[in-house]
């Protein structure tokens, strides 16, 4: 395996944010080592080269944010992700694709991936999406948003989401019954209270942020969103995100 350890050697006020890198690309993952190991506030703490040595090096090191390449040797990028977050959800999964990958990407969305990147973003977007992740928040391009949202029409207009069941092929049986459950129940409207909840989710926000601007309670925000994700047969946050993105986006 050649996951290893580094450190930035720079002292910050909060713990530094601790990374792996999950990559088969030796220029890619190396480059983005580098630019990472820059950073005050973040720690390379492993690099893999495929998706098993991915998993081995998040149960090892337990990292804070993984980098998750989506097509690698010997195990993807999504079936590592599930892997991962089966054991360690509390460690932030930020997928770098391409605008190809979109049936990918909606595997990824159903694994648990908090953030999504296209390979050619900027270095200060990718930056910034890693401290969101730090902060709870998550991340979505507008193209990837776009491309994720198509699926997720698609899953609602097919009464047994065989469609669905075909593409998420790494998928356990419980997700795949509950994803046909979804495609045949539809989803509840929601209240005014749930529709401004649901386009703060959308915009990133945690439920402190959340409570904050609408003047509540955290917990009462939480069970705002628990209702809501109840009502859109949602099983993340960011599941969440793109039911709003698609709602608001004009037909």
């Amino acid at each position: 395996m050649e996951g290893y350890l580094m450190t930035s050697g720079e002292p910050t006020s909060h713990p530094a944010i601790r990374i792996v890198i999950a990559e088969d690309q030796a220029l890619v993952r190396r480059g983005a080592a580098i630019l990472l190991s820059m950073e005050p506030d973040m720690e390379v703490v492993g690099q893999a080269r495929n998706g098993v040595e991915a998993v081995e090096l998040a149960q090892l090191l337990h990292p804070d944010v993984i980098l998750m390449d989506l097509h690698m040797p010997l195990k993807g990028g999504v079936a590592a992700t599930r892997e991962i977050k089966q054991v360690l959800p509390n460690t932030q999964i930020l997928v770098l694709t391409t605008l190809n990958d979109d049936e990918t990407v909606f595997e990824a969305v159903r694994a648990g991936a908090q953030a999504y990147l296209l390979k050619d973003a900027e270095e200060d977007e990718l930056l910034e999406t890693i401290r969101a992740l730090r902060r709870g928040e998550s991340r979505l391009t507008p193209q990837i948003a776009r491309k994720v949202m198509d699926q997720f029409r698609r899953l609602a207009q097919s009464p047994k989401a065989e469609p669905v069941r075909e593409r998420v092929a790494n998928a356990s049986a419980a997700e795949e019954s509950s994803a046909a459950h979804r495609g045949a129940l539809g989803t509840e409207s929601l209240n005014d209270k749930e529709e401004r909840i649901l386009q703060l989710i959308s915009e990133g926000m945690t439920n402190r942020q959340i409570a904050n601007t609408l003047f509540l309670a955290e917990g009462t925000v939480k069970n705002y969103v628990s209702r809501i994700m109840e009502k859109l047969h949602a099983n993340t946050r960011t599941e969440l995100a793109l039911l709003s993105r698609k709602q608001s986006r004009p037909e």
